[in-house]
C-alpha cells in the first residue's frame, strides 16, 4: 500500500486532525458560575473598556487563522475551498506540536479577492495572527499587502515562509560551498508568489532595512514557463515586469538553459523533470542546486550529483536537505504572538532565516538545512524574531 492509500485511510478513520478542546474543567456550578454567566460579563466589560486586554482574557494571543481559498493547494492546484481542509488541518496541527500554538482552518467558499479580504477582516478579533495559505499568485500578493493594516501579523507562507527557509539553507550552502553572495549568479525557476519572495528576500529590495543583509546575491535571473524574464518580453504583468528592478542585470535572454550558463545556484519552485545532468554542466562547477518541486523535484539527487552539483536540496523527506516550512512557520508566529507584532517585517522574516541557519552546529554538504523534525528549531526561530520584533516595535 503506497503513502497516499494510507494517508487516505488514516484520514477517514480519525476524520479530522485537530479538534477543540476546553481549557479548564468544568466540574461544578461555581466553576460553571466563573466561565460563563454570571462571571463571564466582567472580561467582557473589562475588554469592551480597553481593547488592548483582549490578549490577557481570552485565547486571541495564541491562536492563528489558516486562510485559504483552495485555489493553489500543494502541487495539486485549483481543487476549491472544501478540498483544501486536509492541508489546512495539518498546518493546525503543525503550529500546534513545534509551537504551542492554537490554529484553525478558515477555508473560504470564495476566490474573489475583495471578498478575501473582507472576510479577514471580519474575522479578525478572535485571532492574534492570520497564515494566508495556497492562494493563488498574483491575487495572494494583493490580498497580503492590503491586510497589513489589520493590527495583527498577516503572513502569506507560500511566500515567504518558503523564502526563508531558503535563505536560511543558502546561508550554509553559501559556506560549504565557498561561493560567497556576493559573486552567486542565481536562476530561479518559477515567478509565481514563492520564486518572488524568494528572490526579494535574497536581494533584499523594496524593504527599509536591506543593510541587514551584508552581502545580498550578485544577480539573480528569473525564468517563467516562457524563459528568462527579461525586458525584451512584451507579455510580462506587473509583477513579473517590477522583478526587472533588481534582477538579470546583464540583460539576459532565452532560455532556462540560456539562464544556467554559469551560474551558480538554480532554485527550482516550478514543476518536476525540468532538468538533466546534462543541464547542470552549463553551471559553474560545484554549483548549488535547490529542485523544490513537490513530489517530484525539477530533478533528482542523484541525477543532479551526476551532473556535478556539490549541493542538493528538495522539499522531500526522503532526501537530504528537506526545505520545509515547518521549520519556519512555526517559530515565526511564536516570536511574532510573543512580542505581540502587528506585522511580520523584513526584519523578522530574516532573523528567522540566520536562526534556522544557526540551528545547524557544523554545516555540510548534506546537512545545510536543519532536520524538519529538529524541534529546537522553532525555540530558535521564534526567540530571534520576538527579539528583531521588540527592537522594531518596542516591548
Amino acid at each position: 500500500m503506497d503513502i497516499y492509500q494510507r494517508s487516505l485511510e488514516l484520514h477517514k478513520k480519525i476524520k479530522g486532525k485537530i479538534r477543540v478542546q476546553s481549557s479548564i474543567e468544568v466540574r461544578s456550578t461555581d466553576d460553571l458560575s466563573l466561565v460563563y454567566s454570571p462571571g463571564v460579563a466582567e472580561p467582557c466589560r473589562a475588554i469592551a473598556e480597553n481593547p488592548a486586554t483582549v490578549y490577557d482574557y481570552t485565547m486571541k494571543g495564541n491562536t492563528v487563522a489558516i486562510v485559504s481559498d483552495g485555489s493553489a493547494v500543494l502541487g495539486l492546484g485549483n481543487l476549491g475551498a472544501t478540498a483544501s481542509i486536509p492541508v489546512m488541518e495539518g498546518k493546525a496541527m503543525l503550529f500546534k506540536k513545534f509551537a504551542g500554538i492554537n490554529a484553525f482552518p478558515i477555508c473560504i467558499d470564495s476566490q474573489d479577492t475583495e471578498k478575501i479580504i473582507e472576510t479577514v477582516r471580519l474575522i479578525a478579533p478572535v485571532f492574534g495572527g492570520v497564515n494566508l495559505e495556497d492562494i493563488s499568485a498574483p491575487r495572494s500578493f494583493e490580498i497580503e499587502e492590503r491586510l497589513q493594516d489589520l493590527g495583527i501579523p498577516v503572513f502569506h507562507d507560500d511566500q515567504h515562509g518558503t523564502a526563508i527557509v531558503v535563505l536560511g539553507g543558502m546561508l550554509n550552502a553559501s559556506k560549504v560551498a565557498g561561493k560567497p553572495f556576493e559573486e552567486m549568479k542565481v536562476v530561479i525557476n518559477g515567478a509565481g508568489a514563492a520564486g518572488v519572495a524568494i528572490a526579494k528576500l535574497l536581494k533584499c529590495v523594496n524593504h527599509n532595512d536591506v543593510n541587514t543583509v551584508k552581502h545580498p546575491v550578485g544577480n539573480i535571473v528569473m525564468c517563467d514557463s516562457k524563459g528568462i524574464i527579461s525586458k525584451e518580453r512584451d507579455n510580462l504583468n506587473s509583477m513579473k515586469q517590477s522583478l526587472l528592478k533588481f534582477t538579470n542585470k546583464d540583460d539576459e535572454t532565452g532560455s532556462l538553459k540560456d539562464a544556467l550558463k554559469d551560474a551558480d545556484v538554480f532554485i527550482g519552485v516550478s514543476v518536476g523533470d525540468l532538468l538533466t545532468r546534462e543541464d547542470l554542466k552549463l553551471m559553474k562547477p560545484d554549483p548549488i542546486i535547490f529542485a523544490l518541486a513537490n513530489p517530484t523535484p525539477e530533478i533528482m539527487p542523484d541525477e543532479a550529483k551526476a551532473g556535478g552539483a556539490f549541493i542538493v536540496a528538495t522539499g522531500r523527506s526522503d532526501f537530504a536537505n528537506q526545505v520545509n516550512n515547518v521549520l519556519g512557520f512555526p517559530g515565526i508566529f511564536r516570536g511574532a504572538l510573543d512580542a505581540k507584532a502587528k506585522r511580520i517585517t523584513h526584519g523578522m522574516q530574516l532573523a528567522a532565516a540566520y536562526a534556522i541557519a544557526d540551528s545547524v552546529k557544523y554545516p555540510n554538504r548534506n546537512l545545510i538545512i536543519p532536520p524538519t523534525l529538529d524541534f529546537t528549531v522553532a525555540s530558535n526561530v521564534a526567540k530571534a524574531v520576538k527579539a528583531q520584533a521588540i527592537k522594531e516595535f518596542g516591548s
